[in-house]
């Protein structure tokens, strides 16, 4: 059960140590709270704490001594709140933060960052939505094609140096942080400096943001598999013989920029010129828009699209314009029959 209560100006006790109570201290600052701290069972009489609480967060720290305290804060009529200890300072943890909406962040990925103090964020992550998610130092690394605020070497050196000044840092990454995410480096940086560190797997737009689009990546006796690339760099000729060989269902991430050499080398390595293709710019953020034309044309179908995007190439494409058929006449049938009925 999740309760949501105004305390702004609400006399807020937080008990439990300072490591173990530091984060629960910010949280309640930042929800507005006039927070006092009370780090030991043994630190105090309950009559000499500042004034009667409105609330005691009780941050389960291990120490033995507070049921009693607690439960003379119950038998005086105060609420008491269970709080989780903060997490272990000096680590990092690499999140997926999913295609960039909170809503398919994992249960994992929100309480690494409800326990984290500093998290470094890229633009692809749902980074609008972090206020609401933590109360840590929030840190902008995002990269922009062309433009990298903050080198990848620099956001490793960044993560290391905050993790080794004693924070519990997550880095927060879009999709999942080894699905071109350079997670891989980023967990060798932090075991080459003596650094804790773990991976939060995250919803991958490969698969998440065509399923945005109503697009399956794969579909019984249509496609049994699927191929996921980088569309960062232009492709080999071999690759594009590969590619267009495997069969199956084939995902460009970030695929705007070499859309144009993608389909000509496809074309040229045998792929046919009616194979469907779509591009889904910006899924499940605001403007999220569906362009569907074929091999032959998609160049110029998609001239006016820009990245973040992904790009699906195969029959599963036609499969969503077949729902989407389906749907749209269901839903006119239901408009019938409603009008039908109030005439």
């Amino acid at each position: 059960m999740q309760l949501s209560i105004d305390l702004t100006g609400r006399e807020v006790l937080v008990t439990g140590s300072d490591q173990a109570a530091r984060q629960a201290v910010r949280r309640y600052q930042a929800a507005g709270a006039v927070v006092s701290r009370l780090s030991s069972p043994q630190g105090g009489p309950f009559d000499g704490l500042p004034e009667r609480p409105f609330l005691v967060a009780a941050v389960d720290d291990g120490q033995p001594g507070w049921k009693n305290f607690l439960d003379r804060c119950r038998a005086a009529g105060i609420p008491v709140a269970a709080e989780p200890a903060a997490g272990a300072p000096g680590q990092v943890t690499l999140v997926g933060g999913g295609p960039g909406t909170s809503e398919l962040l994992t249960v994992a990925a929100t309480k690494a960052l409800r326990d984290a103090d500093v998290v470094f964020y890229d633009r692809l992550a749902p980074y609008q939505e972090l206020p609401s998610l933590t109360s840590a130092k929030l840190v902008d690394v995002g990269k922009k094609p062309g433009h990298h605020k903050v080198s990848q070497g620099d956001i490793e050196k960044l993560m290391v140096e905050s993790a080794v000044a004693g924070n519990n840092v997550v880095r927060l990454k879009g999709g999942d942080p080894y699905v071109f995410g350079r997670g891989g480096e980023e967990v060798a940086a932090c075991v080459a400096a003596g650094v804790k560190v773990r991976v939060i797997s995250g919803v991958t737009s490969a698969i998440s943001v065509p399923a945005a689009a109503g697009i399956p990546v794969t579909h019984r006796e249509v496609s049994h598999m699927f191929t996921v690339v980088s569309g960062h760099a232009p492709l080999t000729a071999k690759e594009h013989e590969h590619l267009a060989g495997l069969g199956g269902t084939i995902v460009v991430l970030m695929g705007i920029g070499t859309l144009h050499q993608l389909a000509a080398g496809l074309s040229r390595a045998g792929m046919r010129p009616d194979m469907p293709m779509a591009v889904v710019e910006r899924g499940y953020r605001p403007g999220q828009r569906t362009t569907i034309a074929d091999l032959g044309t998609i160049a110029s179908a998609a001239a006016g699209c820009s990245n973040p995007a992904v790009l699906v190439i195969g029959e599963v494409v036609r499969v969503a314009e077949a729902n989407r058929g389906h749907a749209g006449a269901a839903a006119d049938l239901d408009r019938l029959a409603a009008s039908l009925l109030g005439s």
